[in-house]
């Protein structure tokens, strides 16, 4: 089962690569994040004509998550983070497909920081902690895949350069340290795993060049509890879709599980 995570940076303005995405990599299940629609406008039947099966949380022009199934329909299985009945925001979807539980997340991007934003940030990390503790001994494997907004370290497999990211949020101790306590619950960085030195990056912003320079990040990631490690055979970044014209700041990443 090939599992994918990519950010779409806005599903209908991005509609057509997309499709292309879909049709060259043919994923069996896809984590879209930031879709940028409401529920009414979710292009349901395009991606329905393209073979998947699909399921979506949108917010109009923020935000928003889906994930797609090809050849069949995702089971709903949580529709929102729980731990705050206050959040209206939509950044998480976990559905079943063949017996494999996956959550397409979009955490919070945090800037500017310190303030609200970052601690909206901090808060979303601590109640997906809390959750992903009651999934990782579920008994089947889990799949968390989605833009979690946090580069790891300042390794260069990980940012081409902190020089200019010192002050953002995704690279603030207080991010890499929730992160890691998530790791520490016992998930897998299925990328990390299997590339444990190669830069691998996920994210290259439109401002100076930075896709024409490589100044990219490693900010989606795909985190596997135990028994979906115990099947992982492959992981990747499709990096030519971000060179593409009108493309996504992000490229899609996935993983391979038998």
């Amino acid at each position: 089962m090939k599992i994918a995570t990519f950010n779409v940076n806005g599903v209908n303005g991005r509609l057509p690569r997309l499709l292309e995405w879909l049709e060259e990599a043919r994923p069996d299940v896809a984590c879209l994040q930031e879709l940028k629609t409401s529920d009414a406008t979710f292009p349901e039947a395009a991606i329905r004509d393209a073979g998947y099966g699909v399921l979506w949380h949108g917010q109009k022009g923020f935000n928003g998550v889906a994930v797609l199934a090809r050849g069949t329909d995702p089971i709903e299985s949580r529709r929102g983070l729980p731990g705050d009945a206050a959040d209206t925001q939509s950044r998480y979807l976990e559905a079943v497909v063949d017996g494999v539980v996956i959550a397409s997340l979009y955490l919070p991007n945090g800037n500017p920081q310190p303030g609200p934003k970052f601690d909206y940030k901090l808060a979303w990390m601590e109640r997906l902690i809390e959750h992903a503790a009651t999934l990782r001994d579920c008994g089947a494997p889990v799949v968390l895949a989605g833009d979690y907004n946090v580069v790891p370290t300042d390794a260069v497999a990980d940012i081409y350069s902190t020089r200019s990211w010192k002050k953002d949020a995704l690279l603030q101790p207080e991010s890499r340290a929730a992160f890691e306590r998530l790791q520490a619950q016992g998930w897998t960085d299925a990328l990390r795993a299997l590339h444990p030195d190669a830069p691998l990056y996920t994210f290259w912003d439109y401002l100076r060049q930075r896709w024409q320079r490589d100044a990219g990040l490693r900010i989606d990631h795909l985190m596997l509890n135990a028994p979906a490690r115990e099947r992982l055979q492959a992981a990747g970044v499709d990096k030519a879709v971000r060179g593409r014209e009108k493309a996504s700041d992000h490229a899609p990443a996935w993983v391979v599980i038998s």
